[in-house]
């Protein structure tokens, strides 16, 4: 397969208490890559890397001196998207599972408070590695919960996973480890 699969070819049924239009909760979306774990691990653990996968994040920067992914590893994201790319914003995050070559997980913060956490599970199989993107909202402001009706939010996010994975997979199976 190609790195461009699909969504019906790359995606699993979402989980019950998925992403509406209306209300962002948590979803997720998969694929199989045919690499290594760890391999696949130290690419999306490599934060800094993360705008070439994700449609959406810019730029990451580790801060209050970590250097790499670690539990409790500290980091700012500088992000761009929602309608036209004309919405910028940073976040401020913390990793809270490093475990390599079977899950990276971080939560991002909003308002001085957990927002969100993003979670990559890396399972083998015959052909190499299902991984797993998802996120799961934890808190965020009204503010935010009254824009992301009318852009549609969860959609973005649920389409930004799929770009992301894909990306993920081409580097991935690009790479002479990946044999």
């Amino acid at each position: 397969m190609t790195g461009l699969e699909t969504a019906a070819h790359m995606t699993e049924k979402p989980a019950l208490n998925t992403s509406t239009r209306w209300w962002l909760r948590q979803d997720s979306q998969s694929t199989v890559i045919e690499a290594p774990a760890a391999h696949i691990y130290a690419l999306v653990a490599d934060l800094p890397r993360m705008g070439e996968w994700s449609p959406e994040c810019r730029q990451v920067e580790w801060t209050d001196g970590s250097s790499g992914p670690a539990d409790g590893a500290t980091f700012v994201g500088h992000n761009q998207g929602g309608p036209r790319g004309l919405m910028k914003w940073s976040r401020r995050g913390r990793v809270v599972r490093a475990d390599a070559g079977r899950e990276f997980a971080f939560v991002t913060e909003e308002g001085g408070r957990e927002s969100t956490e993003w979670r990559y599970v890396l399972e083998a199989t015959e052909r190499g590695t299902r991984v797993t993107e998802s996120y799961a909202v934890r808190w965020i402001p009204t503010w935010a919960r009254i824009v992301d009706v009318p852009t549609n939010r969860s959609r973005e996010l649920r389409l930004a996973m799929q770009h992301t994975l894909e990306q993920l997979k081409v580097a991935a199976e690009a790479a002479p480890t990946a044999n």
